[in-house]
Formats: structure tokens, sequence, C-alpha cells
């Protein structure tokens, strides 16, 4: 039976590469921060606000390319 502490020392706590691209461009590009929930097959991103999230939905392919994967893209409105 592993300890707690030997499960821990395994995990990978780092953010994922696609999440630290996604917030640096909407950074840059908006100057606004978002949050960005990688999961198996998809991406949420998370705006604070209603435009923001309808301007990142119409910049989606470039998002994508950006990424360089086939996930879906989620866009929610909140934090």
């Amino acid at each position: 039976m592993d300890s707690l502490n030997e499960i821990l020392s395994r995990k990978d706590f780092d953010e994922p590469a696609e999440a630290v691209a996604i917030k640096k461009y909407v950074r840059e590009q908006f100057d606004e921060s978002v949050a960005v929930t990688v999961r198996e097959r998809d991406i949420i991103i998370a705006a604070p606000s209603a435009a923001l999230a309808s301007t990142l939905r119409m910049r989606v392919l470039a998002l994508q390319r950006l990424i360089g994967e086939k996930k879906r893209l989620v866009f929610r409105v909140g934090k």
C-alpha cells in the first residue's frame, strides 16, 4: 500500500502547456485573465464577461492553432 506522500510525489502539478498558452494569448490580446481547465477531450475557458467569451469563440481557429491540438474548446462565462 502506497502512502499518501508517495502517491503525491509522483503527481505532476505543473500547469499544462495548453493552459499557459491560452492564458498568455488572452492576456496579450485583451489584457484580461481567464481560467483554463484542460480535460481529456476538451479545454474549458472561463471568461469573466460574455463579451470576452464571445470574442474568444470567434477566434477559436486561432486558439486551436496556438495550442496545436484538436481538443474541443468550450467557452463559459464566469470564473
